[in-house]
């Protein structure tokens, strides 16, 4: 884990986000990003729970934590699945001993290159939300006290995602999470269209556009819908001017 300072600095950093016009799918990928730098996991990917209770991608911190994320859910098992059925962390577990427990996910994994995950739930009290996925190349045992920073992650996404004082009512909380979940189809959509547009990886396609929301002070999810819109304001790759 990473030091007491380091910690403060970024509680901080993800406190000063909290703001009234705060882009909540920015800031979740923030979030993964954070994650994986406290905890030293190779992936980080984070689900959240629509309207009917089906959990839905929502961030990660790179390829192969959405790609596990998304294997986990068309599988139906893996341990982000159990953390937010069960409302409690899944720690420390080794996925080459995980194979009655979760028979495709394991071994999938474990092909990849991954030997062990732990998932935390993003919770309210008794209200599951969502759950944020670890994924480490080497063998990754968390103490106690790593167990509580990166929990504490947890539930600074879901104070955040329930922090508009508005939403005091559970059709309200359904109403925010739905929204997000469909800004984050357009951009997928929009993300694909500026890669294939500028030959660039689909990653890279994401940070141009987290670069122009921020540098318009927009969110991403407009950004992302004036891509679609064939709107000139697309944003371009360094040194990469239109004509």
């Amino acid at each position: 884990m990473i030091s007491t300072a380091q910690l403060s600095a970024l509680f901080v950093e993800v406190a000063d986000t909290l703001v009234d016009d705060f882009d909540l799918v920015d800031f979740l990928h923030t979030l993964t990003d954070h994650a994986a730098d406290v905890s030293g996991a190779d992936a980080v990917g984070l689900l959240l729970a629509d309207h009917n209770r089906v959990l839905r991608f929502m961030a990660a911190s790179n390829h192969t934590g959405k790609m596990l994320e998304l294997f986990q859910l068309q599988n139906s098992e893996g341990p982000c699945l159990d953390c937010f059925t069960t409302g409690r962390p899944v720690v420390n577990a080794e996925l080459d001993d995980a194979g009655e427990r979760w028979p495709r996910f394991a071994p999938a994994a474990v092909a990849g290159g991954l030997r062990s995950v732990h998932a935390f739930p993003l919770r309210l009290r008794e209200q599951t939300i969502g759950a944020l996925n670890l994924f480490s190349r080497a063998e990754s045992r968390f103490a106690d006290d790593d167990v509580r920073v990166v929990q504490a992650l947890a539930d600074v996404a879901t104070i955040a995602i329930l922090q508009e004082r508005s939403i005091l009512r559970a059709e309200m909380l359904t109403e925010q999470l739905q929204g997000a979940l469909n800004s984050r189809v357009v951009i997928e959509q929009a993300k694909g269209a500026i890669a294939q547009q500028q030959g660039i990886a689909p990653e890279e396609a994401f940070e141009l556009m987290r670069a122009e929301a921020r540098s318009t002070r927009r969110r991403l999810a407009e950004v992302a819908e004036d891509v679609l819109a064939g709107i000139d304001r697309r944003p371009s790759a360094p040194g990469r001017r239109d004509t």
